[in-house]
């Protein structure tokens, strides 16, 4: 909004030209939200105490975090709007691209919403059902990947194959699966931060880092000339999503100051499932889909620590860990909460540096 009514003034006001630069509007996007995180923060906080809208904690997890109980909880609200708010302000709104993110981040916290408020109704830790949760999903993933694919504005950048790091010369054409396959990528990345909320400040600040790292590919990957120097895909008007992530880093930063340990409140399904669907969203449009598996490769770990649990429990009745997912795993082997946090953030960093390496390395 911004960038059309003062980038218009440049003739006039000759500073004005600056918004025209994708890199000086990514860095106010990340400023504004975190100014927004920092003034809604307290009063949200304070809000969730008065109508009592405390997180359940059940009961078969490490007894310490009984002491959780009662934390407010629903702070992706704030998340969300920090998002939002600064991307419509700072970003080109006619940018197709940034209303499908927009529309996934937004949907995906209707559907976490909806899941926490009934677990607060039913007053424990149920919410949606499985197979509610997930066709809900899957309907956000099918309009996305439908829009992405036949917008009459995107048709021309649209395209089935996908490649892989490390590998220049290896392109897979999908097809008539890519459509299935985007959705794959939408549910499996929403629902993967969403088994890694589980620690304070542990999956914020694993989403900080993945944008951070999509902060770059995004402006890189709508950047021909840079695109072709790292012989990556160049999907043009897609450099503007580098303000949609300059959004997240700031909100992630800002609800990092309130839910650090000990939380002052928690994001809840509202906040890690649109933050989720984000970044995969984020992944497909920029064609870097098997990037997202270094990207975050922390929620990648976490997800796969839950399906090895599950399914060894049902194939021969034993567990493969403590508990799962990984995070609680290592609480029960006698980590500290805030030790395991931060190890986790660095195992985050290391396979973003990977990821960011793979640009190079092909």
């Amino acid at each position: 909004m911004l960038y059309h009514l003062l980038y218009g003034l440049r003739d006039v006001i000759v500073g004005f030209n600056v918004f025209r630069y994708i890199t000086f509007r990514t860095a106010f996007a990340a400023l504004t939200a975190l100014l927004i995180s920092f003034i809604l923060g307290p009063w949200l906080i304070e809000r969730m105490r008065r109508i009592k809208l405390g997180q359940f904690i059940r009961e078969e997890g490490p007894k310490s975090h009984q002491a959780k109980a009662g934390t407010p909880t629903m702070g992706g609200l704030l998340i969300n709007v920090a998002i939002i708010v600064p991307t419509i302000l700072w970003a080109d709104i006619f940018n197709p691209y940034i209303w499908i993110v927009l529309f996934v981040t937004t949907a995906y916290a209707a559907i976490g919403f909806i899941d926490d408020y009934r677990k607060l109704a039913k007053k424990q830790n149920l919410g949606l059902t499985s197979k509610e949760k997930f066709a809900a999903q899957f309907g956000v993933a099918l309009l996305a990947a439908l829009a992405i694919a036949y917008l009459p504005m995107l048709k021309n950048n649209y395209s089935t194959a996908i490649t892989f790091p490390f590998l220049k010369d290896v392109v897979l054409n999908l097809g008539l699966l890519y459509i299935p396959f985007v959705m794959v990528v939408l549910v499996g990345a929403s629902n993967a931060v969403n088994l890694t909320d589980g620690l304070d400040g542990l999956a914020i600040g694993s989403t900080l880092v993945a944008a951070v790292t999509y902060t770059v590919l995004t402006y890189a990957a709508g950047h021909a000339r840079i695109a072709d120097y790292l012989r990556i895909a160049w999907v043009p008007n897609t450099g503007e999503l580098a303000v949609f992530c300059g959004a997240m880093v700031g909100a992630s930063l800002g609800f990092l100051w309130f839910n650090a340990h000990p939380a002052e409140i928690f994001m809840g399904d509202v906040g890690s499932l649109a933050l989720g669907g984000a970044i995969g969203c984020l992944a497909v449009m920029i064609k870097q889909e098997i990037l997202l598996v270094l990207v975050g490769g922390l929620f990648v770990l976490e997800a796969t620590s839950v399906i090895l649990q599950v399914a060894s429990f049902k194939l021969t009745g034993r567990r493969i860990f403590k508990m799962s997912p990984l995070h609680h795993h290592f609480e029960l082997s006698g980590w500290k909460e805030t030790k395991v946090v931060v190890r986790f953030w660095i195992i985050a960093v290391m396979f973003a540096m990977v990821a960011l390496a793979t640009l190079k390395l092909r």
